[in-house]
């Protein structure tokens, strides 16, 4: 009579799982119509299929002894090769959960409530720390670690902290600060040392500022804690854009003003983010060396249009000054020649 060995029954196991799960995800992907369903029941399958591979793995190795045998030990815990791997899972899963939880679940509660990307980031941060707190606490729990037992390590690790660690427990608890006390938060238009970007992300240790040109400043999050910086977007987002010009001496001041006016007016109707009230004005600032002075005052309620604006303020400017023949002088200057 023909017998099966051990392994070849391992095998046929195996196979009989990746052909289920193989089965079960073309399944799923046929019949769920919506790609936030099909994301979660889809990762649902793939942890559960893990849970069982890893199942399936103890019981065939129930009788190594390398598996379940410390190789660790310590006072009244042991660690083994068995509960690292139980440990490192529930790390794994909690992360997945945590991830698939801000993607498909949490955006959902938000947009019911309307709440904004800063409030969003900041619930997404807390959440993910704490669903990983937990997990933590379980795989240490799962290793037989007590928490009492770690007051040793974290004298230990106060000790590091006040020898080489300042920084990075600064940076730590000033992005705790950031996120909860909102100096800055997500989407801000900032400016930090004369550079001007939107704060992208806060992270642990430091905060990602993608400037104009697209490119990433990573600023340690004490730094918006010590240091002055600008937050266009700080609970009033409306900005006063300054619109410095010079016209010649021959000009009608009342007709320049009318004409910057008009400027303004002219582009609004592309930009409903510039502002009606306060009202857009023209200061005459000065009587300067080659032209009269003027600056145009326009408000708008978005930081983030402010260079298009503006540019398109100029070419507007300019057309209706060459429209109406306002000349903008260039400075001049008389040398007188001695023989």
């Amino acid at each position: 009579m023909f017998e099966i060995s051990d392994w070849m029954l391992t095998l046929i196991g195996l196979v009989i799982i990746c052909i289920l799960y193989i089965s079960i995800r073309q399944l799923l992907r046929h019949l769920l119509k919506t790609e936030k369903a099909k994301a979660i029941l889809l990762a649902i399958l793939n942890w559960s299929t893990l849970f069982v591979l890893i199942i399936y793995t103890v019981n065939y190795f129930s009788e190594s002894q390398w598996l379940f045998e410390p190789f660790f030990t310590s006072g009244s815990f042991s660690i083994s090769v068995f509960l690292v791997a139980v440990a490192i899972f529930i790390i794994a899963l909690a992360t997945r959960i945590s991830s698939l939880s801000k993607t498909y679940i949490l955006p959902s509660i938000y947009d019911k409530y309307n709440l904004e990307k800063g409030i969003r980031f900041t619930f997404n941060s807390a959440f993910h720390y704490v669903i990983l707190l937990i997990a933590i606490i379980a795989a240490l729990s799962t290793l037989g670690i007590k928490l009492s037992s770690l007051t040793v390590f974290a004298s230990v690790l106060g000790v590091g902290i006040g020898f080489g660690m300042q920084n990075i427990a600064s940076n730590f608890i000033s992005g705790l600060i950031i996120l909860f006390e909102r100096p800055i938060k997500v989407g801000d238009r900032v400016i930090v040392d004369d550079i001007i970007g939107d704060v992208d992300e806060i992270k642990m240790r430091a905060t990602i500022v993608k400037t104009l040109d697209n490119e990433r400043i990573i600023i340690p999050n004490s730094f918006f804690l010590e240091e002055k910086v600008i937050n266009r977007s700080y609970s009033d987002t409306r900005l006063r854009l300054v619109i410095p010009v010079g016209v010649s001496y021959e000009s009608d001041v009342e007709h320049v003003e009318r004409l910057l006016l008009n400027s303004v007016e002219a582009i609004s109707q592309q930009w409903p983010t510039i502002l009606k009230t306060p009202k857009p004005s023209v200061h005459f600032v000065s009587f300067g060396d080659s032209s009269l002075d003027f600056k145009l005052f326009v408000w708008i309620n978005n930081p983030i249009y402010e260079f298009r604006i503006k540019s398109d303020l100029h070419f507007m400017i300019l057309k209706q000054f060459r429209q109406h023949q306002i000349e903008i002088p260039f400075p001049q200057r008389d040398l007188h020649m001695r023989s």
